[in-house]
Formats: structure tokens, sequence, C-alpha cells
């Protein structure tokens, strides 16, 4: 099976090449833009921006791969709100160029989308959930699942949630290295205590894009976390892990907050479909802590 990743430089994209590099029915060819953040293996790479329509269909004509998983987007939800200019063409317009190439050479497009596409006024939900985003970032998302569903090309959905984890060269953050930073570092943080997520590993996340591939499945699969926790909650978590002072850690109402983009307050997924079709087991987060935190000592060490 030979697989073709956009966006192989991002956190999901390097978790993906890691673990598909390591299977063995894979041909693996992974596309991002500039050079490869991936030093220490050795695997096929092309330059791609997938917003030049031209490019990314020579690439994939070159390329014919059976399956595409589109993982290239626009993420940082306040810059969206700020550069919707920017986020269209990332997030909506990269898909279009994606799905006719795709047409062109017959592939299975999985492509990677959010549980910002919905309000945040009921979670855990379902792959049957009815979307509503409350932010431009949203928007893109859902539009982009519709170019998808009316596409009539081979797709699948893999719909995520906060999405946590560390590869080299991704200055990016998450909340555990955030909390566990300022907490050793003694500083007082603000967390919000009213919104819920099912917080997903990102490896947990490459391990559902490759079940989709290698199911050959089709369709909307929740593919995240299992645990329902508040900002908060993963706060006091990260705290107990790595034995840091809880008193820095303030609970705090996200209306306190001014940001550019509003945030869905309830969203979480319900992952039963992923489980029973694909085989999918989550970490959880406690798990996930544990994870991260065996991987920045191999990083210091």
């Amino acid at each position: 099976m030979k697989i073709l990743v956009t966006g192989s430089n991002g956190l999901l994209g390097q978790k993906l090449v890691r673990l598909l590099n390591s299977i063995s029915e894979v041909e693996l060819i992974a596309t991002s833009r500039g050079t490869s953040r991936i030093k220490e293996i050795e695997i096929t790479y092309y330059t791609l921006d997938v917003t030049e329509e031209d490019k990314v269909l020579s690439r994939f004509n070159d390329a014919q791969p059976d399956v595409v998983i589109h993982t290239a987007a626009m993420t940082q939800v306040d810059d969206c709100e700020l550069n919707q200019e920017d986020c269209s063409v990332a997030n909506i317009h990269a898909v279009k160029n994606i799905v006719r190439a795709c047409k062109d050479i017959d592939a299975h497009l999985i492509h990677l989308s959010t549980d910002f596409i919905f309000d945040g006024s009921e979670g855990p939900l379902t792959e049957e959930a009815i979307p509503a985003p409350v932010n431009f970032y949203g928007e893109t998302k859902l539009e982009a699942e519709n170019i998808i569903l009316n596409s009539g090309i081979k797709w699948a959905m893999a719909r995520t949630v906060l999405v946590y984890g560390i590869v080299p060269g991704l200055s990016r953050s998450n909340i555990i290295l955030w909390v566990k930073e300022n907490l050793e570092n003694q500083r007082t943080i603000n967390v919000v205590d009213d919104q819920w997520r099912t917080p997903t590993l990102a490896e947990d996340l490459a391990q559902g894009c490759w079940l989709i591939a290698k199911n050959h499945a089709t369709g909307i699969f929740n593919i995240s976390g299992k645990d329902m926790l508040t900002p908060y909650d993963m706060a006091q978590k990260v705290a107990e892990y790595f034995d840091l002072d809880k008193k820095y850690i303030v609970r705090a109402n996200s209306s306190n907050f001014s940001q550019p983009a509003k945030r869905p307050a309830k969203t979480g997924f319900i992952i039963d479909k992923a489980e029973e079709q694909l085989g999918y087991r989550a970490h959880s987060f406690d798990e996930g802590i544990d994870i991260l935190a065996r991987q920045i000592d191999q990083h210091q060490s």
C-alpha cells in the first residue's frame, strides 16, 4: 500500500511518518513545506505546498499513492480568526486541490477534521452530531468536510480533539508542557474549568489514521482520547504526575479570557465506532502524560 502524507513536518505528520515507516506493507511518501524535519530515519520526502494546485496535481500524478492522509492545515484558532484569507486558502482551497488530485488518480483520501466544527452546546459527541461552528477555523474545517462529502471520491474523515505530543523541531507547546514548565518555575497559571474535551495523544491519532487506511474504511470516524476533562482537570493531573505544587493552578472561567476566536464550551467525542469497526484503542490522559514524560527524558538525554 502506497501512502502519501501531507503536512509531514507537523506534530501528527511526524508521528504518522514514524509509524508508517515501521510498517513493512507500507510504501511511504512524506510531503510538507520546506525541508524535512525528520532526520534520524531515511524516508522518501518531497517539498509540497498544498495550496499550489499545479504542484499538488503533478506530485500526486507522479507518486500514484493508493491512500492520501491529509494533515496539512492552519490550526491556530486565533490566527485563523485574525487572518481569515490565509485560513481559507490553507483549509478550503488546499482541500479542493487535494480532492481534485485524488480524483485524478483514484486515491482514498483520509482527511483530518476537528471538534471545533461544533457549537459546544453538548458533548461528548457521536459521528452523527450536527455541526454548527462558532469560529472561523471551525467554519473552514466544516466547509472542507462538505467539499469532500460531495466530491465523489473514496474518502474517510478522522475527526479529533485537542491533540498533544512532542516532536523535535516543533516550537508549538501543548497543555502538558505548558503546565509543567510554569509550575516548575513557580508561575501562577489561570486554567479554565468550564470547557470539556477528550484530549488526544498524537500517537493515538496517527494509529487511528493508519487503521482507517489498513481497513480501507470510509465515512466519518471520531479518533480522540477517551477521558472527558476540563483544562483544569488536565493541569491537576500534570501536577500530580510530576509532583508539582498545585497552588499555582488557579481555576478560571473562560469568560474571563479575551481571545479573538470563540471556543465551543463542551465537545469531546464518543469513540465507540472507531473501537468497534477499526480496533482503535486510545490511551488514557494519565497514560499520555507518562508517554510524554518518557519522551521528554529521551530528548534531553
